[in-house]
């Protein structure tokens, strides 16, 4: 398989690297990945016979020392027409999907297959782009947008294929947890359970989508309109994040044996899919409850094959790359 990334930040350096170490297993198992262009947003490298991404690694993974192109973009990779999928790792914007937006649209276009961990253009354009994708016969696989590691999109995709989802509901936000379990077990305020995630770098520089609950929102969106066919957006939600919570919100459901984590939820109710993000109470008999730290869980209500959960998923940029990796291998 030849593709191209665009995106070449935490994530897209981690994948990199991740094909180095995989590529005995790979090959093995008969797949040949084979990176052509790596693109940032000032330009980026290409190699119509393979980047050596041994020598990118080695050499920090600065690219201007490998005939570094400054005016490379998704229209030089068109005219080209020489790779099979797109790796779309931009930043993601929710207001506007841009610039990943344009990237995979031009990709599905033109009979590239994409994967993406860029959650913007899927929670704004994701049954646009999956009908271009099948009109044109390639794959858009947006697993990484819904819970970096955590296979969410995919067990509701597969593993729950030909049942009814009644409702899924989950912990959707490592940062956002992480604070949570900080303040239930050291029994702090939520600015210093905030500043020890800043300090470990769990959160990151933008983290009010996190704790206010719009990166939960997207993800839930994302996970409605693709698994349950529903058609939301943001301004359909009402959301709350753990921003407002204190140490005694916490401290008094712990002494009932309760927990407060933020869920995220969509679920169909008088013929209609509803959704909403907030701290809600939970008990140990919750699917859910178990769920610390940066660990997510998803917890899905079916009709005919019962209640699933999927829990984990650790959080980081190596992880979200080896969701990439995952995607591009289900695609072979």
């Amino acid at each position: 398989m030849d593709i191209a990334l665009i995106g070449f930040g935490g994530v897209g350096k981690s994948f990199i690297k991740l094909l180095i170490d995989k590529e005995e297993k790979l090959k093995k198992r008969g797949l040949e990945l084979k990176v052509k262009y790596i693109i940032k947003s000032d330009g980026g490298i290409y190699n119509k016979d393979g980047i050596s991404l041994k020598d990118v690694v080695s050499n920090d993974y600065k690219l201007t020392g490998f005939n570094f192109i400054e005016d490379i973009n998704i229209s030089t990779i068109i005219k080209n027409n020489d790779i099979d999928t797109l790796v779309e790792l931009t930043s993601t914007n929710i207001e506007t999907g841009e610039p990943g937006l344009t990237h995979i649209k031009l990709a599905l276009e033109n009979g590239i297959n994409v994967v993406t961990g860029n959650k913007g253009p899927i929670l704004l354009e994701y049954k646009v782009l999956k009908k271009i994708a099948d009109e044109n016969n390639v794959r858009l696989q947006i697993g990484c947008t819904t819970g970096g590691a955590l296979p969410s999109i995919n067990v509701g995709s597969f593993d729950i294929a030909g049942a009814d989802i009644l409702s899924i509901e989950g912990i959707l936000n490592g940062t956002s947890n992480y604070i949570l379990t900080k303040m239930y077990e050291n029994e702090i305020e939520y600015e210093e359970a905030l500043q020890r995630a800043i300090s470990f770098k769990i959160a990151e520089a933008n983290y009010k989508l996190d704790v206010e609950g719009y990166d939960t929102a997207s993800k839930i969106v994302i996970l409605a309109n693709a698994l349950m066919d529903a058609n939301l957006s943001l301004n359909d939600i009402k959301v709350e994040g753990i921003n407002n919570l204190k140490k005694n919100n916490i401290l008094e459901e712990k002494s009932k044996g309760n927990k407060i984590k933020l869920i995220g939820k969509v679920y169909k109710k008088d013929e209609k899919v509803r959704a909403y993000v907030k701290p809600q109470i939970i008990n140990s008999e919750h699917p859910l409850y178990f769920v610390d730290y940066k660990n997510k869980g998803v917890f899905y209500s079916t009709d005919t094959l019962g209640d699933i959960s999927v829990i984990g998923g650790a959080s980081g940029t190596i992880n979200a790359a080896a969701s990439i990796l995952r995607d591009i291998i289900n695609i072979c």
